[in-house]
């Protein structure tokens, strides 16, 4: 792995860092570009400039690693205010809901899985009646096959579940075969956890190809690819593979993250593709943050002019 990249993960875990970074006022200049703000009100009014630009949102309430019961009702609570706000809007057709299942209790002890797919389900009866949807993120790989397991369950009362794969472990191309059946929505990401070789591709080319061939089973499934990446070595493949086939651009969608390529984003709109901008918020923005540094040189520039006090 990339010594920078092995560094900016190790400085996600640490707690001393978290203090000096979140403290510095200088920091907010660049929670500002990738993170929509702390309410939900800072969401529904960056998921609404987004759908006015034409296109799609998934708002993600920020947290992770949660090991209090108590935490993990308020994430819940706070995914219903926000899913209430969306719905008040008129929105729940554009935007829906990203869900982390370590935020929502999945380290609890033996009973972690049980209440993480319980909260899960409090969240999606809420999306169901609100007429949105809702798609469960991936994180580290100790924890996909629980994930996965709690998608499956979710999925026998609301199909539109979505589950997110990773490139860069070995074992997607496996998962992505068994979650391309019809109607299945699956992002497809590169991932943004530091990994160990046993179990991931380490070098940028093997993730890289990794996903294409990811991307190749879903397309070849009758699910509903998304595609969440803003490699042009993988963006302008997919684009002419889907003008090749003559896929209907409404099966597929392009994921990219708010404030990384905004002018990418409305490119692609401006050709027909669907874009769905994942858009994070709340007050636990620290992990969130360090992954999108470790994932581009350019951010970690962007990061450091800003503590210089330089925009």
């Amino acid at each position: 792995m990339n010594p920078l990249r092995s560094a900016i993960l190790a400085a996600a875990r640490s707690d001393r860092l978290r203090t000096a970074i979140t403290a510095a006022r200088p920091t907010r200049a660049v929670v500002d570009r990738f993170v929509a703000g702390e309410t939900s009100a800072d969401a529904l009014r960056v998921a609404s400039e987004l759908v006015a630009a034409g296109c799609v949102v998934s708002l993600d309430h920020l947290g992770e690693d949660v090991t209090d019961a108590s935490e993990a009702g308020r994430a819940v609570d706070a995914y219903r205010e926000v899913i209430a706000a969306i719905a008040d809007a008129g929105l729940t057709d554009r935007v829906e809901v990203s869900v982390k299942l370590s935020a929502l209790g999945q380290a609890l002890g033996a009973d972690g899985e049980r209440i993480a797919r319980d909260h899960a389900a409090a969240i999606c009866t809420a999306a169901a009646e609100a007429g949105t949807t809702v798609t469960v993120d991936a994180e580290d790989h100790t924890t996909t096959d629980s994930t996965l397991r709690v998608v499956a369950a979710l999925r026998e009362n609301w199909p539109w579940v979505g589950a997110v794969l990773q490139a860069q472990l070995r074992r997607t191309e496996v998962d992505c075969r068994g979650l391309a059946g019809p109607g299945s929505r699956v992002r497809l990401c590169k991932g943004a956890y530091a990994e160990p070789e046993s179990v991931a591709y380490d070098a940028g080319g093997d993730v890289r190809a990794s996903f294409a061939r990811c991307a190749g089973i879903l397309l070849d499934g009758a699910g509903h690819p998304m595609f969440a990446t803003h490699d042009p070595a993988l963006v302008g493949p997919l684009t002419a593979r889907l003008r090749d086939t003559g896929r209907d651009p409404g099966t597929v969608e392009f994921q990219m993250l708010y404030g990384v390529r905004p002018d990418e984003q409305r490119r692609l709109v401006g050709e027909g593709h669907t874009v769905r901008v994942y858009v994070p918020y709340g007050t636990q923005w620290y992990g969130y943050l360090m992954r999108r540094l470790a994932e581009r040189p350019a951010n970690v520039g962007f990061f450091l002019r800003a503590l210089a006090g330089r925009r």
